[in-house]
């Protein structure tokens, strides 16, 4: 695979952990893996930085990929802009952007599928009166009645939870811990690796991650929990907690 991850094999079992060129792992998108499915896997790239991969491409005489550009967004998809790329398969569907401090609805949106928890690039709000020119960021969305909250940043609490519900627990080459046991978790790609403790609920399909208040938590995402180096498995978030583990509606 081409993927910038590494696989290492301990009592039988296949271990996915970060590449050694932290810049580039990818372990965060394999975290859904069985360790049977890695068993199968050769990563190349495991132990190589991309400089590294660039002068043996230029060795190779692989003219046509030593100097190309690093790609930095869905790679399947190729350079195409995602929103259009989303409307070829999710229909626009307008409706409210709400400034989720004071119900004010500032603009329409496309359609809140477009759009993503955390993001503040494309939503084209500005020039609000009485408002500062500060830029405004996602906090939430209401998928059944098609509102985009938002929310500046100053004074804003909106955009922490403390608290996530995840299922679809995948575990590569491990057990389920049945015990609370803290470990690190990241919620998106480029986000750093965040200290969270894990604790099993009663149904054995879903835990609760619980952290020191953390922005932009969305439901939906993937939340990808390690130990160290080694990637221990996923789960998909299903809801999220403000400080006094209230379940948040938005």
């Amino acid at each position: 695979m081409g993927h910038y991850a590494m696989r290492i094999d301990e009592d039988k079992e296949s271990h996915l952990y970060k590449a050694f060129d932290r810049n580039k792992d990818q372990s965060y998108f394999l975290s859904q893996i069985s360790s049977e499915q890695l068993s199968h896997c050769i990563f190349p790239l495991e132990n190589l930085t991309k400089p590294q991969v660039r002068e043996i491409a230029e060795k190779e005489g692989l003219s046509a990929v030593m100097h190309k550009k690093d790609s930095t967004g869905v790679c399947f998809i190729g350079e195409r802009n995602f929103k259009q790329f989303l409307h070829n398969y999710l229909p626009a569907k307008p409706g409210d952007i709400v400034d989720i401090t004071n119900n004010q609805v500032l603009k329409k949106h496309d359609g809140v599928l477009y759009y993503t928890v955390g993001q503040h690039r494309g939503l084209n709000i500005g020039g609000i009166k009485g408002r500062k020119m500060d830029p405004y960021f996602v906090v939430g969305k209401d998928v059944e009645k098609n509102i985009l909250y938002v929310a500046q940043e100053e004074g804003n609490t909106y955009r922490k939870s403390y608290r996530c519900m995840i299922d679809h627990l995948n575990w590569i080459g491990m057990d389920m811990p049945l015990e609370p046991m803290d470990m690190n978790c990241k919620f998106r790609y480029r986000g750093k690796d965040m200290p969270v403790r894990f604790t099993i609920r009663d149904d054995y399909e879903s835990a609760y991650l619980d952290y020191d208040g953390y922005d932009y938590v969305a439901k939906g995402q993937i939340a990808v929990l390690y130990l160290g180096d080694r990637c221990l498995g996923s789960g998909i978030i299903e809801e999220t907690f403000d400080k006094n583990l209230e379940k948040i509606l938005y």
